[in-house]
């Protein structure tokens, strides 16, 4: 796999030099604004929570037709939505439908449908005889309203450089805000028709394929077919006077168009800021499968929101800056074709987007790709505790919380990588994103864990329980002694929160003196964990995890000033039943010090002081559970360490 990620470096960054016409730069902020305009999205329909539509039913296609004008906050249209009951006797059929949007006529077989009401942001409507189960039925809804204003975004009119604009942001929990749907992480409808109607001089961006425009009576006839599994969140609509321009992605054999809607007063720069897009789609589509809407588009609009969203095949961004479009790029493999089985689980939309942006800037960028994972661990480690796994989906500061689901979310997955090895790593992604239960549908956490150990061929239950649903993050104090060709250190850590037990990491240390540097990597597995490595110059610095690979802070690195070699340690029994001596070299007295027993956690379940000119000392181990124990046993300002086994 390494060898195949340099043949990508080298062949995208040829094609890149070709593309690249303003400078990329690193803004620490941009993380911060991707995730303010996620955050903001959907603060109105908090207290009305996904997945309140009845779970009966599965939608499999819907046919929608709005009027639009951007300078007007209202919206007109039908939603022919198509049903499938999945239970025996189904007489109801209930859509989520924002309380202000008003059904005027529901038609159903070529007839006014009479039995219906609203209540609790829903439509009910309630059939004479039970429909049949697992039989295809529809239904049509004529509508209008004022969508909920709240100034984040749902349903949203602004202007641009003296022209209106109007777009559509319904992460997470919005779509019912403009139009009656099935909201949630339940299902997703196999395809979908959009066709608007907007006053000449206006173009609407959406998803999938535009296959009509039509000029008629003064307005402006779109229509836009999608024929891919989509969530209903994932559905937008943008409407303004875009300048729109293309661009060919070619790759595998084959093209994609990249169609982009722009305001006119950007479409100068935004022409070439736009390319940029190109060597990315080539880097995903070889890092993670071709693109996944291969036979429609992608697309860009622009829109009036700090930020971008995601919105299936048509992403809107608020400017073109390289973080931004390669964030939300990224979505289309993670997001878009895998989406998130649970709001508690957004961190598979958003900590994965975010390292596939930091992988644009590895290949496309490298020169800021440590800066990158420098800033997101400062992000990360600015507050001491916060989880990943999403525990209060009512709350959107804390579903799109930037440090938590985006950094930190992305982090880990870093320090995946750092475990497992670049091949494992790219092939449990690329596993998870084709695995046929989850592809083009939903997925939950546990999901890509089950991935990522069929390809590692080992557990990683621990990591995720440290990482995903444990808090906080581990602080590291390094000893380092060298004597001749030889270096000996020690990592201890204590963690940023105190219900947080020790974090097994491999760790990089960097050697060096004025002429001279290498770089080593241990795997720390307990702390106070000694290391010896031979190294052919005399070292006068050594740093810490120099180049950003783990989430820790405050770690601290001190130079031993005694030179000689630490006493041999003999263990024995070895395994151990009722007790364990620890004896030293018959020319050591230990003096004053301890002996600290960790089990195979890193918990540490037992310390004894040591006495004075003592040589060795036996332990009780008879309450010991059986299993693999670390010892570090430490005076002055020497350590050794070991392991010993427990068997009863």
């Amino acid at each position: 796999m390494i060898s195949f990620l340099k043949q990508i470096l080298i062949a995208i960054i040829f094609f890149f030099q070709g593309v690249l016409f303003a400078q990329v730069t690193f803004n620490p902020d941009d993380l911060n604004a991707i995730a303010r305009g996620d955050r903001r999205a959907g603060r109105i329909e908090l207290s009305r929570a996904s997945g309140t539509a009845t779970s009966a039913y599965s939608v499999p296609y819907y046919n929608c037709f709005w009027i639009i004008d951007p300078a007007v906050r209202e919206i007109t249209g039908r939603v022919t939505v198509y049903f499938i009951p999945k239970q025996a006797g189904f007489d109801s059929l209930v859509l989520d439908m924002y309380q202000t949007l008003v059904a005027g006529t529901v038609v159903y077989h070529g007839f006014p449908f009479s039995t219906y009401y609203q209540a609790s942001d829903q439509l009910v409507l309630k059939f004479s005889s039970p429909r049949a189960q697992n039989v295809l039925d529809s239904v049509t809804v004529y509508y209008n309203g004022v969508p909920p204003t709240d100034g984040f975004g749902t349903f949203e009119v602004s202007s641009h450089n003296g022209s209106p604009i109007l777009w559509t942001l319904s992460e997470p929990y919005g779509s019912s805000n403009w139009w009656p749907c099935k909201n949630g992480l339940t299902d997703k409808a196999d395809s979908i028709d959009i066709s608007v109607r907007v006053p000449e001089g206006n173009v609407c961006a959406s998803n999938g394929v535009l296959t009509r425009v039509e000029h008629q009576g003064g307005n402006t006839y779109y229509h836009w077919k999608h024929r891919y599994p989509i969530a209903a969140y994932l559905v937008g609509i943008a409407v303004t006077n875009y300048v729109r321009y293309d661009h060919q992605v070619p790759y595998q054999g084959d093209t994609l168009e990249v169609v982009n809607f722009v305001y006119p007063e950007d479409s100068a720069t935004a022409v070439l800021e736009t390319r940029l897009i190109i060597p990315m789609i080539q880097l995903f589509d070889s890092l993670f499968g071709i693109y996944p809407f291969q036979r429609e588009k992608y697309g860009h609009a622009q829109f009036g929101w700090g930020g971008g969203m995601e919105h299936q095949t048509m992403t809107f961004v608020t400017n073109f800056q390289f973080e931004l479009i390669a964030h939300e790029l990224a979505h289309s493999w993670f997001g878009d074709k895998v989406t998130c089985g649970s709001w508690t689980d957004i961190w598979l939309n958003e900590g994965t987007a975010t390292y596939l942006t930091a992988l644009c800037y590895e290949f496309l960028e490298p020169d800021l790709f440590v800066r990158f994972r420098e800033d997101r661990i400062k992000k990360i480690t600015r507050e001491a505790g916060g989880s990943v796994y999403c525990a209060d989906t009512t709350n959107i500061d804390r579903i799109f919380d930037s440090r938590l689901s985006y950094a930190k979310g992305g982090m880990i997955l870093h320090q995946l990588r750092c475990i497992t090895g670049d091949s494992v790593f790219f092939a449990a992604l690329n596993n998870y994103l084709d695995d046929f239960s989850l592809a083009y549908g939903f997925a939950r956490t546990a999901d890509l864990i089950s991935h990522f150990e069929s390809s590692y061929g080992h557990d990683l239950g621990w990591y995720f329980n440290e990482w995903f649903t444990g808090e906080g993050y581990p602080q590291y104090q390094v000893n380092w002694i060298q004597t001749g060709d030889t270096v000996a250190f020690t990592l201890k850590q204590t963690q940023s929160v105190p219900t947080a037990s020790f974090f097994e990491l491999p760790v990089e240390l960097k050697l060096k003196n004025q002429d001279h540097d290498t770089l080593i990597r241990v795997n720390n597995t307990f702390s106070g964990e000694m290391f010896r490595v031979k190294i052919p110059f005399q070292v006068d610095s050594l740093f810490f995890d120099p180049r950003y690979q783990i989430i820790s802070k405050n770690n601290t690195v001190n130079a031993v000033n005694e030179h000689s070699l630490q006493p041999e340690m003999l263990v024995s029994p070895n395994p151990a039943c009722d007790h364990v001596t620890f004896h030293w070299g018959a020319q050591t007295a230990m003096g004053h010090g301890s002996i600290r027993i960790m089990d195979s956690s890193g918990r540490m379940v037992n310390e004894v002081l040591t006495v004075a000119v003592s040589k060795e000392m036996t332990l009780d181990t008879r309450n010991y559970s059986p299993g693999l124990y670390f010892y570090l046993v430490s005076w002055q300002n020497y350590y050794t360490t070991g392991k010993f086994i427990i068997v009863h």
